[in-house]
């Protein structure tokens, strides 16, 4: 066996085993089952040195997704970086919600405040290529990473820069608004925990506590939405209730929640 070979330079990186393989798979673009088969064949120079130095960013708690640069979502594959939130399997709940409100209209217009990587707007336009799908974001770095997920994985969407609904014209009405706002609290001990650490803050936390961003959003949907529309707001796990109240205040109708995979109340919507 060379002393370059993936399983030799993999031995004492300190790594779990299905961590190695993915990093591996990566620097190699190669399958999980060529690389076991061949996890013994000497590698460059260039992927050895590239290996020890994932495993190292990885060793410090670095995001996988970050490492590989890119993670699945609702079964398609974004690209991320540092400048994004880590799409996760909770916020499946919300497209898989916004989907089920727009099932039986024809043409419908959705929104996706603060997309990020895009995954959420881009799924509801795979899955829907019918309806006008617009993408807003504050960050151009976020966009930038939007609009090449929309390219690389051919949906068609709308992408605009600005603060939550002061991105689109004024009278812009939607038949379904969604988004994935900032709810952490300024000061949980979440943020300097795990893949916490090394994304965006301002994808993370209001700096206050937690349902600024909601407040704005629930407020501004009356005057968003279509008739007979909805909004469907993913939030923090004990938030459900206030995210709610913030909805009847804003005037609109039977405010309810939505449980994801965990049985926690994850995302929270209305209608007008």
């Amino acid at each position: 066996m060379h002393e370059r070979s993936p399983r030799a330079l993999s031995k004492d990186c300190g790594l779990p085993r299905l961590e190695v393989s993915m990093l591996w798979q990566h620097l190699l673009g190669v399958s999980r089952t060529w690389l076991v088969a061949h996890d013994d064949k000497a590698v460059s120079e260039q992927a050895a040195a590239d290996f020890a130095a994932l495993a190292a960013r990885r060793r410090n708690g670095e995001p996988m997704a970050y490492l590989l640069g890119e993670r699945e979502f609702m079964g398609h594959r974004f690209a991320v970086g540092p400048g994004v939130l880590i799409p996760r399997p909770d916020t499946e709940v919300l497209v898989e919600t916004g989907l089920a409100c727009i099932a039986d209209q024809a043409n419908p217009t959705v929104i996706d405040l603060g997309t990020g990587s895009g995954a959420i707007a881009i799924s509801i336009a795979l899955a829907r290529p019918d309806a006008h799908v617009t993408a807003t974001d504050y960050s151009d770095a976020a966009l930038k990473i939007a609009r090449d997920n929309a390219h690389s994985l051919q949906a068609r969407v709308e992408f605009v820069q600005g603060d939550w609904y002061q991105a689109v014209p004024a009278d812009a009405r939607f038949d379904l608004i969604l988004s994935n706002p900032p709810y952490i609290a300024q000061g949980d001990h979440h943020l300097s925990e795990g893949d916490l650490r090394f994304e965006p803050s301002s994808a993370l936390t209001d700096g206050a506590d937690g349902l600024q961003a909601l407040a704005i959003l629930a407020a501004g949907a009356k005057q968003r939405l279509k008739p007979g529309g909805q909004i469907w707001l993913e939030h923090g796990w004990d938030q459900a209730e206030a995210v709610r109240a913030l909805l009847s205040q804003a005037g609109l109708r039977n405010p309810s929640s939505r449980r994801d995979l965990a049985g926690i109340e994850r995302i929270s919507g209305a209608s007008l």
